[in-house]
């Protein structure tokens, strides 16, 4: 295999692993606060329809700053969703599993609404961040041939890691996360940090959703996240509740991403496509069965994970 393929397929692996890594971020800093979101699918969906929508309608109008100003609406379109789910949950103190789930068919509709107008429309894709003279060198293109958006995954997932262990407001939230009790007794306002967190990884998850619809298919389809907000969900898990193991669990999803397109590409037919398909998906069940069976994840995760909080109980 030539150097070339090996370029094909790193550039490959790091586009389509950048919107679970997106979503597994922000759900992780939810989940250090005590929180438990399993709505992510359902925020990336809303996201991806609110970007495409935005890019679609007000495209010429706004120009070159269609695609910026569409993965904003898409992350503040997140970020309200969240806002659902965290009311129901720490105002109104609703089971933060129910509710998750609630959210992800709430968003999965929702999408489906909005963007049945929109169904085999399309949009400019948001391109490369850097010229072509770098973004389409065959070598140079490793570095420099992606969308902003896949740098502003990686420089989120150093900032989330830097924030959790370096800073006194990321070890307030990791206290509130571990004993929410404890840290309201001393003074700390537990409710309005975990919305805050709650918002954060609204707003990723979104970002992430509009991911799908400008830049690795500039075009509305139902449903086109098909189940990675899932994925990004058994990647916080499956890294210990750490950036750092995110990054790389993030990209071995990565890799089973890509999978289907090189199996049939090399000629491996003795597979079925579907196969090679539900291998994440497969991966991740397998992951978290495995953990679980262990008992691994019981040093790690945020003790007060998915425990309700009423502050004047």
């Amino acid at each position: 295999m030539s150097v070339g393929f090996f370029i094909d397929a790193l550039v490959t692996v790091i586009g389509v692993t950048t919107p679970i890594l997106l979503a597994a971020i922000g759900e992780l800093v939810v989940e250090k606060s005590g929180v438990l979101n399993l709505g992510i699918e359902g925020m990336m969906l809303i996201g991806a329809v609110t970007g495409f929508a935005i890019a679609f309608n007000y495209g010429p109008d706004l120009g070159d700053w269609a695609p910026w100003v569409g993965v904003i609406a898409a992350g503040l379109a997140g970020a309200a969703s969240s806002m659902l789910f965290a009311v129901l949950v720490l105002t109104l103190g609703s089971n933060q599993v129910a509710t998750g789930l609630a959210l992800a068919i709430f968003g999965i509709g929702l999408s489906s609404l909005i963007g049945a107008s929109y169904v085999g429309m399309t949009i400019p894709q948001f391109g490369q961040l850097f010229p072509d003279s770098l973004a389409g060198d065959p070598f140079w293109r490793v570095l420099f041939g992606y969308s902003p958006l896949v740098y502003f995954a990686l420089i989120m997932v150093v900032a989330v890691g830097w924030f959790l262990t370096r800073t006194r407001a990321g070890l307030v939230l990791r206290a509130v996360g571990e004993n929410d009790v404890s840290a309201h007794s001393i003074g700390y306002p537990v409710i309005p940090i975990r919305y805050a967190a709650i918002a954060f990884g609204g707003a990723l998850a979104g970002i992430g959703g509009s991911y799908f619809s400008m830049v690795i298919t500039p075009m509305w389809a139902e449903q086109m996240t098909a189940g990675r907000g899932w994925i990004a969900l058994a990647l916080v898990v499956f890294s210990g509740w750490r950036a750092g193991r995110l990054l790389a669990g993030a990209y071995f999803f990565g890799v089973l991403m890509t999978l289907e397109l090189y199996a049939k590409a090399s000629g491996f037919s003795f597979l079925p496509s579907q196969f090679w398909a539900s291998m994440p998906y497969i991966m991740a069940v397998a992951v978290l069965a495995i953990m679980s069976a262990r008992d691994v994840t019981g040093s790690e995760a945020p003790a007060c994970l998915g425990r309700p909080f009423m502050p004047n109980s």
